[in-house]
């Protein structure tokens, strides 16, 4: 029997440079699915939906809002076939009720240890409309290795560079951040996976770079010094969500090979401008997520935050406007004041302003965000910024043997070497 798994196309941030990670969720998903059934995945960022319906079963993963629209019309086309469609992923449970609409299933919750019995279901034609696991974790123990087989790795590329591969060491977050929906998806509770299972699956990827996705590492001290410890002879490079600002923890994440870290910036206070320094006097590069648009923004915060990160040499840096996802408490205090312009869910990609902000217009909103981007990447364009954190990985997989060179790495380290005194830039 045959089941595509289809993940919608979304588009990317204005201003950002275009390439595409291989989707987790979907290779994650795939794991849990019946041994007996052949598998196609198609990821509609990287290649066209097939014009056949040849599939016994259909599979929609949607992550992102944005995704939400183009996953039903998906779900709608194969249904008029009279195939039978299932939805699911984190965008799915935050758009139940209308992805039912359109769906002969809805999947919520995590897929562990409960697929056989919804494939199981669909073969004796009493498929459940919903299968309603939310809040209802399996234990992280039975979490198996993502089935990555499926991917078409020459799809996920960057100018022939290899994309990292995702992998996950926990799941939930015992955070309730303002304007972030994992609380609402994936419970307050922080759930460490065993380290030696991640260790495991870490080990049997073939790729030196990965992107650690957890949504935090910094929930349990021991569990990450335990974690880079084991993961020091894998000799990897890898970047992350942040990590614990304390010094024994930043010393065994920069031995287990910590690249950069994603590090939300709202301010431009003391405590940011020092947590930047300990990742970089540990060798860590930064990548600021810049969150524009928060209630106590004003213009001139605005431009006073992207001073800020100039000065702190952020190494890059992501600019978003502030979105009322739902389930998040953004979404339920902006409908309860009215300020939310709209909700064509296409609309929500983090950088358009779809809200009333505080204290200037949405028009000028839109206006400051364009200003971030073209201010902070004024000096060094977006693509030198990345090269040369590209560069400074090249050069420590070459100090610990596990430089595997690509035609793109050649260039990358030909440049390097030819424009040493870092005067030319790649435009």
């Amino acid at each position: 029997m045959k089941f595509r798994l289809i993940y919608p196309r979304w588009k990317k941030l204005d201003r950002q440079t275009e390439f595409h990670l291989p989707p987790h969720g979907p290779v994650v998903f795939a794991a849990t699915l019946p041994a007996d059934w052949e598998v196609e995945f198609i990821d509609e960022n990287v290649e066209p939906l097939p014009a056949d319906a040849a599939a016994d079963f259909v599979g929609v993963s949607m992550m992102l809002t944005s995704q939400m629209k183009r996953g039903w019309e998906i779900a709608d086309h194969y249904r008029r076939r009279g195939i039978k469609v299932i939805c699911g992923g984190i965008g799915t449970m935050l758009h139940a009720e209308e992805t039912g609409l359109h769906a002969d299933s809805v999947f919520l919750g995590e897929a562990e240890g409960r697929m056989e019995q919804v494939f199981d279901d669909w073969r004796n034609n009493r498929l459940k409309p919903v299968y309603d696991y939310f809040q209802n974790h399996p234990p992280t123990e039975i979490i198996g290795d993502a089935r990555r087989s499926i991917l078409k790795r020459d799809l996920y590329n960057y100018k022939g560079i290899q994309m990292v591969d995702l992998v996950h060491a926990s799941r939930g977050c015992r955070f309730n951040c303002y304007p972030c929906c994992v609380s609402y998806l994936g419970g307050r509770q922080f759930r460490p996976r065993p380290v030696e299972k991640v260790i495991a699956e870490m080990a049997g990827i073939d790729n030196n770079r990965l992107f650690v996705v957890d949504n935090s590492l910094a929930q349990d001290r021991q569990w990450e010094i335990d974690l880079f410890r084991a993961m020091v002879p894998l000799k990897k490079k890898w970047c992350c969500h942040p990590i614990e600002e304390d010094d024994e923890v930043l010393d065994w994440a920069a031995q287990a090979g910590a690249w950069y870290v994603y590090q939300a910036i709202f301010d431009t206070s003391d405590r940011i401008r020092n947590r930047v320094r300990r990742y970089h006097d540990h060798g860590i590069a930064v990548e600021g997520t810049v969150l524009l648009g928060l209630d106590s923004h004003t213009e001139d915060d605005i431009k006073r935050l992207i001073d800020f990160l100039l000065e702190i040499e952020l190494d890059l840096a992501e600019f978003t406007v502030l979105t009322p996802f739902p389930h998040t408490r953004t979404f339920t205090e902006f409908e309860r004041e009215g300020r939310i312009l709209t909700k064509d869910w296409n609309a929500y990609t983090a950088d358009q302003v779809i809200f009333r902000p505080r204290h200037m217009s949405p028009g000028r909103l839109q206006e400051m965000y364009a200003y971030a981007w073209e201010t902070f990447y004024r000096d060094e364009p977006q693509s030198y910024k990345m090269f040369k954190l590209f560069k400074r990985v090249m050069e420590r997989e070459k100090t610990d043997g596990t430089f595997r060179p690509r035609r793109r790495d050649l260039i990358v380290s030909r440049f390097g070497r030819e424009r040493a005194d870092g005067s030319a830039e790649e435009r």
